[in-house]
């Protein structure tokens, strides 16, 4: 299945909830979300009826790969990486993928979204470790340093994007040095500070089955 192209709207509305797709465009009264749009496309009624126990855990799914922008097989891949290690499957997963390098540009304010960071790593302008890093599935580790690229438009852009940052607030797992225009990140986010959109213990018991 390829990358999902259309209108990103589209995908809150389905879930019923806000994904932040948009970044700071998902705060404005003119939302779909905020304005009560109903779920998309025919026979809605029909499947306004009561939800199933799979269908429950299936949305929930569905919420957190579309949040991350991800494709079923590679979200699947995280999670069978997450069943593989040590600890509570659920957060760990919420970990892999809060630890995703175009998710914590995201966060960091270099770009409005995580669909806009996904495009800025794929263009070559970030680091790791004072190397360029192209690859948004990267995983970061405690210790990492990520730093916008040393180039005129690279740093354009960030500095755009944070500007207009004003809604998000830093998470306390990155320590930001605005004025380099780079961060570190300090310690493996919990699940209070990912604060989930999701029950993500329905996830593991969908893929249980």
């Amino acid at each position: 299945m390829g990358r999902y192209t259309g209108p990103v709207c589209r995908q809150c509305r389905r879930e019923g909830q806000k994904l932040f797709l948009k970044g700071a465009r998902c705060y404005l009264a003119k939302c779909p979300i905020e304005q009560g749009t109903g779920i998309p496309g025919m026979h809605v009624a029909r499947r306004a009826r009561k939800m199933s126990e799979y269908g429950e855990q299936l949305r929930q799914k569905q919420s957190l790969r579309r949040q991350y922008g991800m494709g079923e097989l590679q979200f699947h891949r995280f999670f069978q990486e997450a069943l593989r290690k040590k600890g509570v499957t659920g957060e760990i997963l919420l970990q892999q993928l809060e630890l995703r390098l175009d998710n914590v540009v995201y966060r960091l304010g270099f770009a409005p979204s995580r669909r806009a960071a996904r495009q800025y790593v794929l263009h070559g302008h970030v680091t790791v470790n004072g190397r360029k890093a192209a690859v948004p599935s990267m995983v970061l580790g405690v210790g990492d340093v990520v730093a916008v690229k040393d180039k005129a438009a690279s740093k354009d852009f960030a500095q755009r994007a944070l500007e207009a940052a004003t809604q998000a607030q830093m998470p306390t797992w990155l320590n930001l040095d605005r004025a380099a225009l780079k961060a570190e990140v300090v310690s493996i986010p919990t699940r209070e500070q990912i604060a989930p959109i999701v029950d993500e213990q329905a996830i593991v018991e969908l893929y249980s089955r």
